[in-house]
């Protein structure tokens, strides 16, 4: 079962870490920004658990590197919201992404 994962299990921590943050965020980026960042938070463990309801480990594979890509993809939105100053670099959530990925990485690596 997907939700047994240790890496479904840390980025649904990490998708919880970015609603805080983006709650945070000026009222006018939420069909834009901010729906962007939740979006690509929400892909990281719901392609892992896509990927482990597959038949075989080449598909979880797949589903993996689209939750890393994913990945890429809230890192890089974070980074524009810092510079454009609507965050502070948040210690907790690089963290988390750097752990995410991590393991993300590992599985790919194993599988």
């Amino acid at each position: 079962m997907f939700t047994k994962l240790k890496v479904w299990q840390s980025s649904m921590e990490l998708v919880e870490l970015v609603y805080q943050l983006t709650k945070t965020f000026p009222s006018f980026e939420v069909y834009n920004l901010i729906s962007q960042i939740n979006k690509s938070a929400v892909s990281i463990p719901s392609n892992v658990a896509e990927g482990k309801g597959r038949n075989s480990d080449k598909e979880f594979k797949q589903f993996l590197y689209i939750a890393r890509g994913s990945l890429f993809e809230l890192r890089t939105q974070l980074e524009l919201a810092r510079r454009l100053k609507y965050i502070k670099s948040d210690k907790k959530i690089v963290e988390k992404l750097i752990e995410v990925q991590s393991m993300i990485n590992t599985l790919i690596q194993k599988l």
